[in-house]
């Protein structure tokens, strides 16, 4: 016996997620992974240190309560609107788990799932989700998007709908998704990613709204970026059922370590995801961190304001020297190169020392995405891209 063959087969054929490179040398200017440039505050620092006491050994709040709290007071809504996770990406996988029903790699009877045709086998579910009128086993995104989104999809065993957006990475409209008709308006799960990565792009709240009211399915709106846009859906998963917004503490509020992130939503839809969580799935540590966080606020917008500022000037400068950037809503600007492909110039840019991000997908091949650092590494690579123009 092999062991590979007590792996189920789905999760041996699955394409695992690929984060950003971790630096293993000293040195590199780090922008790959859209980190927060500046420190949580002092405050949080000197929070999470006094924590570290005898609590240790007991269990967290298993519902992160004082978080939740917190949270509903700063956003205007129940507790009840509230779940927090390991990081929001715990609470994407969550979501596939409770709103998908999985597919079989291959049912005897019906072959390989396909978009909108519900297997034959489960009869009760598929009346059940016929009935509601969804595709009750597809999760759907656009594409480029978080690439988390498919490998969640695989996952679950669900069938994978990717629908490219339009031209410039914007949303399409309405008129073009139905007209275009891959897009499933009765998908069971929806992920949108707003401001979109890898491109940057925001999208305008009445655009997604258009969109979430035409839906038959849950929709996620994805906002791990929202801090440094012009717009917010928030209202949009306080007045629309189906609806949810996924926050984190990583991007903006520098908690990447931490993992801490947060769905809003209707309490029947987050009920549902109270249901299938881990027991403590947010470490103690980590909700200390997130409630010292909340406390203060101006900190935090400060330098939101300090990431807005820089990414204005390393777009100009990288335009001066050539490169298309594309608008970035984000703390990270998506640029396609002058002179060499783009993954020539990341490895030119490594050589210097300076890690920036790259995929081989044919939507983004073209293009480097560069998150903001601070001022000083934005310099570093601004003077590296002009030597390697200069071929020094």
């Amino acid at each position: 016996m092999t062991p590979s063959r007590l792996i189920r087969p789905l999760v041996r054929e699955l394409h695992a997620y690929v984060p950003g490179e971790q630096p293993k040398i000293k040195g590199l200017v780090k922008l790959n992974t859209n980190e927060n440039p500046y420190p949580p505050s002092p405050k949080v620092l000197a929070a999470v240190k006094g924590a570290c006491d005898q609590r240790l050994r007991l269990y967290p709040n298993p519902t992160a309560d004082a978080l939740r709290a917190k949270l509903a007071r700063l956003h205007g809504c129940a507790v009840e609107n509230l779940i927090v996770g390991n990081g929001s990406d715990e609470l994407l996988a969550l979501a596939t788990r409770a709103f998908v029903e999985p597919a079989e790699a291959r049912c005897a009877q019906c072959g390989p799932p396909r978009a909108g045709q519900p297997c034959v086998w489960d009869a009760k579910t598929t009346a059940r989700f016929v009935e509601q009128g969804l595709s009750a086993r597809t999760v759907q995104y656009f594409n480029p998007s978080y690439s988390l989104y498919p490998v969640l999809a695989d996952i679950t065993g669900a069938v994978r709908n990717a629908v490219p957006l339009a031209a410039g990475f914007t949303l399409p409209g309405l008129a073009d998704l139905r007209r275009g008709g891959q897009w499933d308006f009765r998908a069971a799960l929806s992920f949108i990613t707003t401001p979109n990565a890898p491109s940057g792009r925001g999208y305008c709240t009445a655009e997604l709204e258009a969109l979430c009211r035409a839906q038959k399915g849950v929709v996620v709106l994805d906002e791990a970026y929202v801090d440094f846009a012009r717009e917010n859906a928030l209202a949009l998963a306080l007045s629309h059922p189906h609806v949810l917004v996924a926050r984190t503490f990583s991007k903006a509020y520098s908690l990447c370590f931490q993992r801490v992130g947060y769905f809003i939503g209707h309490p029947a839809l987050i009920g549902a995801l109270h249901k299938i969580r881990d027991s403590y799935n947010v470490n103690g540590l980590g909700q200390v961190a997130a409630v010292a966080t909340l406390d203060d606020l101006p900190y935090y917008r400060r330098n939101f304001r300090k990431v807005i500022a820089t990414r204005e000037r390393l777009g100009g400068e990288l335009t001066a020297l050539g490169f298309e950037v594309f608008p970035s809503q984000t703390n990270f600007v998506m640029a396609k190169p002058p002179r060499f492909p783009a993954q020539a110039w990341l490895e030119k840019w490594r050589a210097r020392k300076i890690l920036v991000r790259w995929w081989p997908h044919p939507e983004v091949k073209d293009f480097v995405r560069i998150s903001i650092g601070t001022d000083a590494e934005i310099d570093a690579l601004v003077r590296a891209a002009k030597r390697i123009l200069a071929g020094r």
